[in-house]
């Protein structure tokens, strides 16, 4: 382990694998390095003694054999006294010491483009939850390609301004009957199957037998369930709104502890008042974002800048500290990195969502509102600061470098689809040789269902359950961006006997077009029957973090295989649309003509 002179300030704490290998912000990141400044000592710790925060590990950290905490016994344990008046020990004039790897981090995010910030803050803090795809498609050959296998497509109903009539898009001339049949996670009058099942009474005659395997099934079931909050709730509390699934995680520790390293190679940590899974990054492009928890406004640069910013000073901020120190100490500690109101109001919701700290003033301009902060927390939130990284780009790296197998599980667990032309050799060597075993694992321990197709693979959840965003989904923007893909994909796939060589070109005329269309058959909100721009805008940027389509910088879009689970079953002799804002039918290619002429 790295050390650096107290003289200088900061400790650094290295955080690796005990076989040596690699494996980004996880367990496996032997070179992502933590520069932590001691300036107090946490709760429960002596006086220069270093803390991990990319493990979100504390000095209140239980062993595995303790027992399971009930966080109904909360306010049973003692919570130190603030000295010093209501900011603490610091408050007798000394200046709040900001963490340097976190102040450096601060920097990064400040000169970067937004989706390098986006990619920066996924490698450094590792909380963005899973994303699956849901509403599985009929069983078929695992060779068969997404552009021409069984789909999931569900009939839209539109909320038409008029009716339609007989002409319109492909999709509405389709033959009802020729549909495919599709599953749902749930059946009426019962919840889903994957949700946590109930210690139900033995009815009156249930044998010995048959109560003593449900009782075996149990421990399995939570098991799962803990699993998969984890994986979509990284941090969960003790008190946070996610306190039911906290008591499983405790009770199955262990167990949990040993399934993510050995499969994705995060650490988890789980501590009497948290519970911390540390995700590795998943490189440039992966297309995750912070956004305000309320609002949903995405975070800009500057406003992940305010975030490390303040997360540099909280790390070791007294309990008690009030709103204008901080923000004299924000402005002290790096006044180049002057930020809008805006930007600083994204920081501090989600520095309050994940409860590092408490209240936030209703008013901007109360420098007397005392915040409350929980330090604890504050230092869980780091996966992997910077301190050996030369730059973002290099942090972005280093954060998802990790052995062929650990690197493919964890694109499995974490994204709608694995794409094997998307994967440099060694990864997509491993996921050919392992095409079975590799995402069955994982299905297993996350109750997912497995989908193997030509192009790759992607793990589904039916329930809906384990991803931040939904396709189907509801609202106004999820059923345009669906209807926008089917239509998209009826115009462009290859249709059977043509070569499928991945991704496909969409023009930007088309595009236009068939939101156009869309347009003019569904009514829609007002802002975005004002604003085609903004419904185009969202609509694709929905769809590219579902992985369905991708930008290029040759063509505008490339609709990617696994959007074509979403459209009706390919039509060998298709009719071109009739819509006022369609294109032309474009003419037939010449083998298909010399077929006609003959």
């Amino acid at each position: 382990m790295e050390q650096q002179e107290y003289a200088v300030g900061a400790t650094r704490v290295a955080v690796g694998r005990p076989d040596g290998r690699t494996g980004g912000a996880g367990r496996g990141a032997a070179d992502a390095v933590l520069a932590v400044r001691e300036a107090g000592s946490p709760r429960g710790s002596s006086p220069g003694s270093s803390t991990d925060l990319s493990s979100g590990a504390s000095p209140d950290a239980l062993p595995a054999s303790e027992p399971d905490f009930d966080p109904a016994d909360a306010d049973a344990l003692p919570e130190p006294a603030p000295e010093g008046g209501a900011d603490g020990p610091q408050a007798v004039g000394e200046v709040l010491s900001p963490d340097p790897g976190l102040l450096r981090l601060a920097h990064w995010f400040a000169a970067a483009t937004p989706g390098t910030a986006d990619d920066l803050c996924t490698a450094s803090f590792g909380l963005y939850p899973a994303r699956h795809l849901g509403s599985p498609a009929e069983p078929a050959d695992p060779g068969i390609s997404w552009w021409h296998g069984p789909t999931a497509h569900g009939a839209t109903v539109p909320r038409a301004r008029e009716a339609r009539t007989d002409g319109g898009l492909r999709r509405a001339r389709r033959d009802e009957a020729a549909l495919p049949v599709v599953r749902s996670g749930a059946k009426p009058g019962r919840p889903g199957r994957h949700r946590k099942p109930e210690r139900l009474r033995a009815p009156a005659g249930a044998t010995a037998g048959s109560q003593d395997r449900s009782d075996a099934e149990l421990p399995d079931a939570e098991r799962r369930i803990a699993a998969r909050l984890l994986l979509a709730h990284p941090l969960v509390t003790a008190s946070g709104p996610h306190a039911d699934g906290f008591p499983l995680i405790r009770r199955h520790r262990d167990w949990l502890i040993e399934r993510f390293d050995t499969l994705l190679g995060y650490r988890l940590v789980v501590g009497p008042w948290h519970a911390r899974l540390c995700k590795a990054g998943l490189g440039p492009g992966a297309a995750r974002r912070l956004e305000h928890p309320a609002t949903g406004a995405p975070f800009t640069p500057a406003g992940y800048a305010q975030l490390a910013l303040a997360l540099a000073l909280l790390v070791d901020a007294p309990r008690q500290l009030r709103y204008g120190r901080l923000l004299d100490a924000m402005r002290a500690a790096a006044p180049e990195l002057a930020a809008a109101p805006a930007d600083l109001a994204l920081a501090l919701a989600a520095l309050a969502s994940w409860q590092v700290l408490g209240e936030l003033p209703s008013d901007p301009a109360d420098s007397a509102f005392v915040l409350t902060v929980d330090r604890e927390l504050a230092r869980a939130v780091p996966a992997g600061p910077p301190a050996l990284a030369d730059d973002a780009a290099d942090l972005i790296r280093r954060a998802a470098e990790a052995e062929p197998a650990t690197a493919v599980r964890r694109l499995l667990a974490e994204t709608p689809a694995v794409l094997a032309a998307d994967l440099p050799e060694d990864r997509r060597s491993w996921l050919q040789e392992h095409r079975l075993s590799g995402p069955a694992a994982l299905a297993d321990f996350l109750g997912l269902e497995t989908e193997l197709r030509a192009e790759g693979v992607a793990l589904l959840d039916p329930a809906a359950e384990l991803t931040d965003l939904a396709l189907p989904g509801t609202g106004t923007l999820a059923q345009a961006a669906l209807l926008l893909v089917e239509r998209l994909v009826e115009e462009v796939r290859p249709l059977p006997g043509e070569t499928a060589e991945g991704d496909v070109p969409i023009a930007d005329a088309l595009i236009d077009g068939v939101l156009g269309d869309i347009t003019d058959e569904y009514g829609l909100p007002t802002h975005y029957l004002a604003d085609r721009t903004a419904l185009r805008r969202d609509a694709l940027d929905l769809l590219h973090r579902l992985g369905l389509i991708t930008p290029t910088p040759r063509t505008t879009w490339l609709l990617r295989p696994p959007a074509a689970r979403y459209a009706p079953a390919p039509d060998l002799h298709p009719t071109p649309g009739t819509g006022r804002h369609s294109r032309p039918a474009t003419p037939p290619p010449a083998a298909a003509r010399a077929e006609q002429r003959a």
